[in-house]
């Protein structure tokens, strides 16, 4: 599919016989991450965002001054703390959601370009670019186009996809949003960490590592396909639901049966901490009789995507929670600030 934006401005020139020649209006082809070829304006001054992971990137790429719209759900999907690092989210228009879009109001915001998720709805897609507004679908795997476009897509090797994917998708949006030395320096620090922490983990079998279970409201976790448990995996641990495909919910039956020794908790959901400690069914599962549950930071991401500070310093955090002993040089504030400073302009601040 190609998309070929042709302004309102553009369009009532033509109209009125004006022929004026600008390089504002010289365009370029790019590839999403589902496969299309989108024509997008050569300098892109005004985004929409309508993904989180994609809103994540941009805050740390320095790109916000470019983003005039966003996801309805950003504060859930990212956290109520989150604002401290984008102060302006709350002020921004709302024009859509993950799988949904008001066109009228996209309009009203006059967007270079419009990040969407990988799925959302084919239908919706069109919708955005028949009003004449390209569309950049990011998806951070990098699986063939009939699963790209699915939320839990089928994935055969999950490291090459996600890390492929990873670093296609950060170079495409540092890329569009003119920012690809920021973007390439993301890159670079996540490989710098995994080769740390991939060296101090080594010679631990499979029989050996922790089973561990990430909690997320309503019973929903990650299986198989997610960088969740790719995550959990470089830090040493044996996901527990790794039989599961994808995001998904399970039973009380399911974790019982799984008996994980820690359990983990994203840091943008502290109420299901509350709720497994005082919830009678998940009394007698290990991780909650040792009491082995931890709310992560706020950089360690164990989202179904993969984000740079989670790629680093996250997969860290928890490879240190589960062996303290191996990592009992690395102090985690200190690495959490260095990160922040680098890709926030802020410290990381545990408190706030």
């Amino acid at each position: 599919m190609t998309t070929k934006p042709f302004s309102f401005l553009r369009l009532a020139l033509v109209l009125g016989g004006l022929l004026i020649s600008t390089t504002a209006w010289a365009d370029r082809m790019i590839t999403d991450q589902i496969g299309r070829q989108v024509q997008i304006p050569d300098h892109v001054n005004r985004v929409v965002v309508l993904q989180h992971q994609t809103l994540n990137i941009a805050v740390q790429l320095g790109a916000m001054d470019k983003v005039v719209g966003v996801l309805d759900e950003w504060k859930k999907q990212l956290g109520a703390k989150y604002v401290r690092l984008a102060p302006q989210l709350p002020d921004l228009p709302m024009p859509g959601g993950l799988t949904k879009a008001n066109v009228e109001e996209l309009l009203t915001l006059h967007p270079d370009v419009v990040f969407v998720t990988n799925y959302m709805p084919a239908d919706v897609i069109k919708q955005i670019e028949d009003a004449g507004l390209p569309v950049i679908a990011i998806s951070l795997l990098d699986v063939p186009p009939e699963e790209a476009v699915k939320l839990n897509p089928e994935v055969k090797d999950e490291p090459a996809a996600i890390d492929a994917g990873f670093a296609t998708g950060v170079r495409l949006i540092a890329d569009v949003l003119e920012k690809k030395d920021q973007g390439e320096a993301m890159i670079a620090v996540t490989q710098k960490y995994r080769k740390l922490i991939a060296e101090r983990l080594a010679d631990i079998p499979e029989d050996k590592r922790v089973p561990v279970y990430m909690a997320n409201p309503e019973l929903s976790t990650y299986g198989r396909g997610k960088y969740t448990g790719l995550m959990m995996e470089r830090a040493g641990a044996r996901n527990v639901a790794n039989e599961i495909a994808g995001f998904k919910q399970v039973t009380m039956e399911d974790v019982l049966k799984w008996n994980p020794s820690v359990i983990f908790v994203q840091e943008r959901y502290p109420k299901v901490v509350e709720e497994i400690k005082s919830t009678p069914s998940w009394q007698t599962i290990d991780a909650v009789k040792n009491g082995n549950i931890h709310l992560m930071p706020q950089y360690a991401k164990a989202w179904g995507y993969p984000q740079p500070e989670a790629m680093s310093i996250g997969e860290l955090w928890m490879a240190k929670t589960l062996y303290p002993d191996r990592f009992a040089d690395i102090d985690m504030q200190k690495e959490a600030d260095a990160y922040y400073k680098a890709f926030y302009r802020t410290d990381y601040q545990a408190d706030k």
